[in-house]
């Protein structure tokens, strides 16, 4: 579950609801396969648990089987002393019998004949029985040896198991604390955009964090005079302001969005609609920004127009339709120290 947070809150700091260019897409595609691979690694891990609970079901079956052989063994040996006690017996009775034919010497060589047979058949049945027991002493002997070699096997499977598993919980632990600096960096940030823009908050300007990034709201009364692309002089300083704590915080990617209501705008020149309006009026403060932060890399910054289709509130009073009419930069720190610790 851990992992499964930690992806989570990386998925949301990697992705934005604007349609981006390339770079963008190229990040997007980069954690799709981080995901597809950490799936791949965490279903090896249950694939080597079920191999391991199946080797341990085979362990006790052969344990089972092991102490049922030492015991037949055990049996085997006990009947084959009993054999032998018996052949013992019946060889001091045919000493006995060859003995005593011996002195009579008359009449009896047919009952001797009848006993040596049955001394040969007793003794061929001994003999079977001692090599039935040997055959059986090498079966469990193999057995033993199988035992040996698999449990080898499961012992190094468990082995690389624990050190796959110690990899994972280390390369969790080292995300877990990257992405909660990352956080920390952008509370401070959210902290010190609002001391730097209070000046503003009275005039549309809002300053939060969500999804894992820093949210800088203006409205169009700040920005842009009804229908206009044109930054006003409030407009102006407070992206003045802004520029210079973007300037010293080179670690985020920005990305400027505008924002209409859905009142029908009708251009007479290249902006025809709401789409073209906001995203001109995106474009402009980008400009702006660059202009008053020439320290800002371009590389990373990006501008998109969303029109009327991304309302934060519905468009059925004016109060909320002004709220609709706004730009968002929208601050995401860099993510490539903690996607390094997961290719590792």
């Amino acid at each position: 579950m851990k992992k499964r947070i930690v992806m989570l809150g990386m998925s949301a700091l990697l992705f934005g609801s604007c349609v981006t260019f390339g770079k963008y897409d190229a990040l997007e595609a980069k954690n799709l396969q981080l995901r597809r691979d950490y799936n791949a690694a965490q279903s090896e891990l249950n694939d080597l648990r079920d191999e391991n609970a199946e080797l341990q079901r085979q362990n006790q079956s052969l344990n089972t089987e092991v102490t049922d052989l030492n015991e037949r063994n055990n049996q085997q040996i006990e009947a084959n002393k009993l054999l032998q006690q018996e052949m013992a017996n019946m060889k001091m009775g045919f000493d006995t019998v060859v003995e005593n034919y011996r002195q009579q010497l008359t009449g009896k060589s047919q009952d001797l004949t009848r006993t040596n047979n049955m001394l040969t058949i007793r003794t061929k049945e001994l003999n079977d029985r001692e090599a039935s027991f040997k055959a059986k002493e090498e079966a469990f002997k193999a057995k033993e040896s199988e035992f040996k070699s698999k449990e080898a096997d499961f012992k190094a499977q468990e082995a690389q198991l624990k050190a796959q598993q110690a990899e994972l919980a280390k390369k969790e632990a080292s995300a877990r604390k990257a992405l909660e600096a990352k956080e920390k960096e952008l509370e401070n940030l959210r902290t010190s955009l609002n001391n730097a823009l209070v000046g503003f908050a009275d005039k549309g300007l809002n300053v939060e964090t969500r999804d894992g990034k820093v949210y800088v709201s203006m409205e169009s009364k700040l920005l842009f005079p009804s229908a206009s692309w044109t930054v006003s002089k409030d407009g102006m300083e407070a992206l003045q302001t802004l520029a210079k704590v973007l300037e010293s915080n080179t670690d985020l990617n920005i990305l400027v969005e505008g924002h209409t209501d859905n009142a029908a705008y009708k251009g007479s020149t290249a902006v025809k609609d709401n789409w073209d309006l906001s995203v001109m009026r995106a474009t402009a403060i980008v400009k702006l920004l660059l202009k008053y932060g020439p320290s800002i890399d371009p590389a990373r910054i990006e501008a998109c127009g969303h029109g009327e289709f991304a309302p934060k509130v519905p468009n059925d009073t004016p109060a909320n339709k002004a709220l609709n009419r706004r730009t968002e930069i929208i601050l995401t720190p860099k993510m490539s120290d903690i996607l390094n610790l997961i290719d590792k």
